[in-house]
């Protein structure tokens, strides 16, 4: 390819990109919001997050399942000479169905209540959980290496089409794994 095809190419994929990525969070704009509110945004483990959210439908939507998770994510950042990685892996999940499948009609806000559990280290089978080894590694940090916990809480309206969803970040204070 000459060097004159690729100026026009790279920049054109570029805005394509960027139509299309907004046109993606206009429909689903378009479609409706859930706003998520909770009584604090910081929890210790095995502790209950009790919170609420408002579905606010602008069009009628055929949803799936309407549903709140909690996620914690392992975050590793490697530093190898002036190079900085990082790695994101899932290690918990936790799910409440509030809906199953329903049409839910346009023009309605709907709100409601949830409360999930945050993990906790007191159970016997936790140091064989994704959470409970990573914790622990975590604590055996080597050289170059940092890791941490990130946590969301996210309600989600799985839908026919564009899917509408929320979500908070907070954070889980987990016990010291020795």
């Amino acid at each position: 390819m000459s060097s004159e095809v690729l100026k026009i190419a790279i920049p054109a994929i570029l805005v394509l990109a960027v139509v299309l990525v907004a046109g993606y969070f206009i429909i689903r704009y378009m479609r409706g919001s859930i706003k998520i509110t909770l009584a604090k945004n910081s929890f210790n483990e095995g502790e209950q997050i009790t919170g609420s959210f408002e579905l606010t439908t602008r069009k009628e939507i055929d949803g799936n399942r309407l549903y709140v998770m909690l996620v914690g994510k392992e975050v590793t950042k490697e530093r190898r000479g002036d190079k900085t990685r990082t790695h994101t892996r899932e290690i918990y999940r936790d799910e409440l169905t509030i809906e199953e499948a329903k049409t839910f009609p346009s023009g309605q806000t709907m709100n409601y209540d949830f409360q999930l559990a945050t993990p906790s280290s007191a159970g016997p089978d936790f140091l064989s959980s994704p959470l409970g080894k990573t914790l622990k590694v975590g604590m055996e940090m080597l050289g170059g290496r940092r890791s941490y916990l990130r946590w969301i809480v996210e309600v989600r309206l799985d839908a026919k089409g564009v899917d509408l969803a929320s979500r908070k970040k907070i954070t889980v204070n987990m016990s010291k794994i020795t």
